[in-house]
């Protein structure tokens, strides 16, 4: 030996000490979850694996309140559709105003399809729409007051 202080220990025989480390991934705890980790896992004898009967799903036990209801139920399952009046009123209504379907649409901001479906009839009910073409249209399309022209808004007089 020289004399020099060495940070490296300095094995008997004069060799450098060396240790080898070996790089590896982290684990996650999606990798630990995975099937071959758990199969590897239950082999090593690690963890106790158990099947429940029946677990995991997503069953409810019982009949619903409903049950009773279904069976009067008859097989004309359909959903409401806008009342022939509606249709009427704002057929004529938009013709008043002298506006095409597409003009409505791009007023209400709804498509165009939309407008034909209620003025066809085919249309499921919305009161949002429908409040807007009433708006729109200044005129009344549903209810008792169908085909008057809408109140302006303000103070009503009594």
């Amino acid at each position: 030996s020289s004399g020099i202080n060495a940070e490296w220990p300095l094995r008997p025989g004069g060799d450098w000490q060396v240790s080898q480390t070996v790089l590896s991934k982290k684990t996650t705890a999606k990798d630990r979850k995975s099937n071959t980790a758990v199969n590897q896992a239950a082999r090593s004898g690690n963890v106790n694996v158990e099947k429940k009967f029946g677990g995991g799903g997503n069953t409810q036990k019982g009949t619903s309140k409903n049950t009773a209801n279904l069976d009067r139920e008859t097989e004309e399952l359909k959903h409401d559709k806008v009342s022939k009046d509606f249709c009427q009123y704002l057929r004529e209504a938009r013709a008043t105003k002298g506006w095409t379907q597409k003009d409505l649409s791009q007023r209400i901001n709804e498509k165009p399809q939309i407008v034909a479906e209620y003025e066809s009839g085919k249309a499921i009910p919305n009161n949002q729409i429908q409040s807007k073409m009433e708006r729109i249209l200044g005129v009344h399309l549903r209810g008792k007051d169908a085909g008057n022209p809408l109140q302006p808004r303000g103070k009503k007089k009594t």
